[in-house]
């Protein structure tokens, strides 16, 4: 049976919607001033279904945003000198504002040189190592957009991370280590975590804010949260089940993130913003207009 309701729930669909809205309206006045609307190259190697259905969805979401799709479709047995060259080619093309390569390419595929091809100004899903370093140091440029998702939500819903414990539970470049780092900078105690970490429930329970990113469905049990924490999963395993459970933790949070419906609608929200972000400074344009409230 499932936990009495008592946590408020972190509507990220809600908020997404608000600031796509906001983003076509800063689109549209570029399209208008420019003549031409701000682009956004996707790039996805081999066939893997999961990846297809993520580029089909991202680029609906740009139509809806104003924002022109330009998709590569590279074969699965592409390498990574090859990628390399096709990111390199599209940073280097005016027509195209943003780039967004979809991953996992493959084992065979060097992730960390294909995405370090991608020129900084134009990496607006934040994951090459200039932005992972102006993420860390505070600098401008574009954030992951996952953890630039979570600290859009965390804003909305008024949490307050100055002094705070906060907990990460994963450490991949672009979703765990940069949502520390922002989280750092918000004045955030934080402590990394991972699915190695001995001694995880004893943390958890002491924690304001858990932010769970590892992808292992349910590794965060319900009975550990601290009683009215700030709960954020960012997992999304097969069946629509996230890294906490759900239905255990609900009744202990003070907030918390559905699966699906919280986290990632804000990711693609985030990389909309950031295109359009991009496309308004390669053109020189210093005020588009409002977006990403």
């Amino acid at each position: 049976m499932s936990a009495t309701r008592t946590a408020r729930i972190m509507d990220g669909a809600a908020l997404a919607r608000r600031i796509v809205d906001d983003t076509a309206t800063k689109a549209a006045r570029i399209a208008r001033i420019t003549g031409s609307s701000p682009c956004l190259a996707t790039v996805l190697v081999g066939d893997d279904p999961a990846s297809v259905t993520y580029v089909r969805m991202k680029q609906a979401r740009c139509a809806k945003a104003g924002i022109e799709s330009r998709h590569i479709a590279l074969p699965a047995g592409t390498t990574t000198a090859a990628l390399v060259e096709t990111l390199a080619g599209l940073s280097a093309d005016p027509g195209v504002h943003g780039i967004l390569l979809q991953h996992p390419c493959g084992p065979h595929i060097d992730e960390r040189a294909a995405f370090d091809a991608i020129a900084p100004e134009k990496d607006v899903d934040g994951v090459t190592s200039q932005s992972f370093a102006a993420m860390s140091l505070g600098l401008p440029g574009f954030v992951s957009c996952t953890p630039g998702g979570i600290m859009r939500l965390l804003a909305e819903y008024d949490v307050e991370l100055a002094g705070k414990r906060a907990v990460v539970v994963g450490r991949s470049a672009i979703l765990g280590k940069p949502a520390g780092m922002l989280l750092l900078a918000q004045d955030a105690t934080v402590t990394y975590c991972h699915s190695r970490t001995e001694g995880l429930p004893e943390i958890v329970r002491e924690t304001d804010v858990v932010v769970a990113a590892v992808g292992r469905p349910r590794l965060i049990r319900g009975a550990d949260i601290k009683p009215g924490a700030v709960v954020v999963d960012a997992g999304y395993n097969a069946g629509n089940v996230g890294d906490v459970d759900f239905d255990g933790a609900v009744g202990r949070a003070g907030l918390i993130t559905p699966v699906p419906g919280g986290v990632g609608p804000m990711t693609i929200a985030v990389l909309l913003t950031q295109t359009v972000e991009a496309a308004a400074l390669q053109s020189g344009i210093a005020d588009p207009g409002p977006a990403g409230s």
